[in-house]
């Protein structure tokens, strides 16, 4: 059983790697931040086999706090991994801005030396990351990413702030890095002359785009409209998205059209996939007869009995399904056949409808006519 170290373990990327290995059986794991004794540092720096070093500081007060986070406490681990006689691998994460000459930078560079003289020295394996902006779930806003930050005052209609609209950014998801870091768990991995290594994808995109796609995202409530899953950022920024609703505001209200019939309410609609709606029908009644000439549906009733009709509009044999929620089957209603479907039960009918299109008014690609 390999042990782990995680230093920054209340952080962002310590909190989601900690949520991964607790799922892990064949790991023993330990989390280290500022609110724990320097003694148990030390004991955890005997044993562990791997060390994730996440530890470090960002956002100081005073700008020598970053010589102190981030170079001295750097130092101070990898001495007493040494009067330990301990070689853990070490997997640090740097950031780009060791290429810039300011205090964060400097200081994060420092960090890179001490640890690449550790591995030469010591014959250890050391992981290098110089990551770009990473986002995903349980990042603090106005704190560790510009998306975080977007997210959480979107959420909350709260006006965002953007200084140059077309600066071009550069983004890993949080998940990504995550699958990277625990890939290394089971490497035995002997190389100790490399020491940079990457997380990929990597996704760009303007900050005008970002801030559009996120607002967008707070919309869909009120059109319904499920973002474009096909495309992978936006999957992951709806994801964060969704993860920075205040706790009352996980629930909303969708517009329920009420007639003689029953109810019908739209839940979903896709530019690409079409919609999704659901209807409640008292007894005995009847819905449709009516054709589509490109239109296709799906029928799922899931509570209640009924029958369902239609026939080729060319023709006058009429098929028929028995359908019920006690057993769970979808009926397929191709174009050019006008269909029906009959509550034949003693309650109310609920039924699930899929159309390949949103409906549209100025053309809605229905005709009616008898069964």
């Amino acid at each position: 059983m390999k042990k782990i170290l995680v230093t920054g373990s209340n952080g962002f990327m310590g909190k989601n790697l900690i949520e991964t290995l607790a799922r892990n059986e064949n790991i023993s794991y330990f989390g280290y931040d500022l609110d724990k004794p320097k003694e148990e540092l030390k004991k955890y720096l005997k044993e562990a086999d791997i060390i994730f070093h996440f530890a470090g500081v960002n956002r100081p007060v005073d700008v020598k706090e970053f010589e102190e986070g981030n170079t001295a406490f750097t130092k101070e681990m990898l001495e007493d991994l040494k009067k330990s006689g301990n070689t853990a691998t070490v997997v640090f994460i740097s950031s780009i801005q060791v290429h810039l000459e300011n205090p964060y930078g400097v200081s994060k560079k420092k960090a890179e030396d001490l640890l690449i003289e550790y591995g030469k020295k010591n014959k250890a394996k050391v992981y290098l990351y110089r990551l770009t902006n990473v986002f995903g779930k349980w990042s603090r806003p106005n704190y560790n990413s510009v998306v975080a930050t977007f997210c959480h005052n979107v959420s909350r209609g709260i006006e965002i702030k953007i200084s140059d609209p077309q600066k071009q950014m550069e983004f890993n998801y949080i998940d990504d890095v995550i699958a990277e870091f625990t890939a290394i768990i089971d490497k035995d991995d002997k190389d100790t002359e490399n020491y940079y290594y990457d997380v990929k994808p990597v996704y760009r995109i303007k900050l005008k785009d970002l801030a559009e796609t996120i607002e967008g995202f707070r919309k869909t409530r009120e059109n319904l409209r499920v973002p474009d899953m096909s495309d992978k950022l936006t999957k992951y920024l709806y994801a964060t998205y969704l993860s920075y609703l205040e706790k009352d505001d996980f629930k909303y209200k969708l517009d329920m059209k009420t007639d003689q019939r029953g109810m019908l309410a739209e839940l979903l609609k896709s530019e690409n996939s079409g919609q999704i709606f659901v209807s409640k029908t008292h007894k005995g009644i009847t819905r449709g007869n009516h054709y589509h000439n490109t239109k296709v549906e799906k029928f799922c009733v899931i509570q209640g009995k009924a029958v369902i009709r239609f026939r080729n509009v060319l023709s006058k044999d009429v098929i028929e399904y028995m359908v019920s929620g006690e057993k769970i089957e979808i009926v397929d209603i191709p174009p050019g056949y006008t269909h029906s479907i009959r509550n034949t039960g003693e309650g109310e009918m609920i039924v699930l409808f899929w159309a390949s299109e949103i409906f549209n008014a100025d053309n809605p690609d229905t005709y009616f006519k008898e069964v």
